[in-house]
């Protein structure tokens, strides 16, 4: 069983300032798999007193120091994949799969992607006789999810480094193990003493006294749009720069046209991925009401055919995160029901066969309106809705009627009319076909958040604009 009762702080491995320990559990077993320490606001307060010292050096490192520095993180993180994918695969439930495929892969995708953002971004600029130059924004405080773990700490802590700043990060409480290896990844791979701290916690101990601190010069928080409401409404006083990637409720439009069946196929396998809990998973089909039986029968073969907690099945998909995550999930099935949604396939309680541990039963609601609860809450399981449309103009108005804005998809053959829709789509990143690239920029409209993360977009976040007017006037 793991035991993590330290925080790194200022470059050394340090007990809390008072112990208080949580049990972390395996949700694919309910079984504790480990303990941890919580911290507190004074163990904040120590973390974020050695990024400010650090800062005064780092922020002003060469961008050759900075790349040397990603390219020996880039090493030990190739080094330690196998145990971050046991980490991921204890903490979350993943199946080995997927914890050591796409969980592990992303954090390393990341680097590779901020190290060639890194090569040319422009940290000055000249403009007439004026010098605009990006300058490190300062001490960060970083906080991050559960569900993608190494993703969410990679699309901040990189950028960050990149950039100058130096950081405080408060993983997720629930997934505790993957960022403390990526803590010693940071640790062995030589990032300067107070550059780089970590300070486990929950939100009330750690994360309100990240989002107050004076000394905190910027927050960068994914989350729940609940929560991240929070962070700002704490961060507000100090005027500190909050970004937020939040919550979705991301729409699906399938096109009328020879690729339906592929379309629907696809749309409801991604929906499963990694049980459903991404803030940007398509969980709301739209297809035309012509084609809606049609549709119907295909989601419920792809759905019954997902396998729950095979560890054998490369895609079979894990349990959700935690017996809180399980509830609310089930309240929301059980929800859909009461609301006259039909269960196309899934439905409430747990697989056949799984007597314990946090499963999810894939599940497809069909006939739904857009007015349901399903609808409109983000569920974050394995959970599709399937609402119908009689025209496209209609498609996009259900699509947009929604307080979320993180993610849309447009699916079919017909290239163009998927372009024109996309455009009319209003989300931060719209994907024709499923697509994926590390280069497109990422983050919300509307309640999604604000700001954007993934390669050179997310330097942006983490800088100041610092214009020198007359830098370039001829002497005298």
């Amino acid at each position: 069983m793991r035991e993590y009762l330290k925080f790194y702080i200022d470059g050394q491995w340090v007990d809390p300032v008072e112990l208080t320990t949580l049990d972390v559990e395996n949700p694919a077993t309910e079984q504790v798999a480990g303990k941890i320490a919580l911290g507190s606001a004074a163990d904040v307060d120590r973390a974020v007193a050695a990024a400010r010292r650090a800062f005064a050096g780092w922020s002003q490192s060469s961008r050759t120091e900075r790349l040397d520095l990603l390219q020996s993180i880039l090493a030990e993180y190739q080094r330690r994949s196998s145990d971050l994918a046991d980490a991921v695969h204890e903490e979350i439930g993943a199946p080995p799969a997927l914890a050591g495929g796409t969980q592990v892969q992303l954090g390393l995708g990341h680097m590779l992607t901020a190290i060639d953002a890194l090569k040319n971004f422009a940290f000055e600029e000249q403009r007439g006789d004026t010098l605009v130059v990006r300058e490190p924004i300062g001490v960060c405080g970083l906080i991050t999810p559960w569900n993608w773990p190494l993703n969410q700490i990679a699309v901040k802590v990189y950028p960050a480094l990149a950039t100058g700043c130096t950081m405080v990060l408060k993983p997720s409480e629930v997934a505790p193990f993957s960022a403390y290896i990526f803590t010693e990844i940071m640790a062995a791979a030589g990032v300067p003493a107070g550059v780089y701290n970590m300070v486990n916690g929950d939100g009330p101990g750690v994360g309100v006294a990240l989002a107050q601190h004076r000394d905190v010069d910027m927050v960068s928080f994914t989350g729940s749009t609940r929560a991240g409401v929070a962070v700002a409404e704490n961060a507000a006083p100090t005027v500190k720069r909050v970004t937020q990637e939040l919550g979705g409720k991301s729409p699906n439009i399938v096109l009328d046209d020879d690729a339906f069946a592929a379309s629907v196929t696809a749309g409801v396998s991604v929906m499963m991925v990694n049980s459903g809990q991404s803030c940007n998973a398509p969980s709301r089909m739209l297809v035309p009401n012509s084609r809606m039986d049609e549709a119907i029968a295909i989601a419920k073969a792809v759905a019954e055919q997902v396998k729950v907690g095979d560890p054998a099945d490369a895609k079979a998909i894990g349990p959700v995160a935690s017996a809180a995550q399980f509830a609310k999930v089930q309240g929301l099935i059980e929800q859909g029901i009461a609301e006259g949604a039909t269960v196309a396939a899934g439905g409430a309680g747990r697989p056949d066969g799984l007597d314990s541990g946090y499963f999810v039963r894939p599940t497809v609601f069909a006939h739904v309106n857009n007015q349901m609860t399903i609808a409109r809450e983000e569920i974050f399981g394995p959970v599709l809705c399937i609402l119908g449309y009689d025209d496209l103009d209609e498609a996009v108005e259900i699509a947009n009627d929604t307080d979320y804005g993180l993610a849309g998809y447009v699916s079919g053959a017909d290239l163009d009319a998927a372009r024109g829709i996309a455009r009319r789509i209003r989300a931060g990143s719209v994907a024709i076909n499923h697509a994926f690239d590390m280069n497109a920029p990422f983050g919300g409209y509307k309640r999604s958040g604000n700001g954007r993360e993934w390669s050179d977009a997310g330097f942006h976040e983490y800088v100041e604009i610092k214009s020198t007017l007359g830098y370039g006037a001829a002497a005298g």
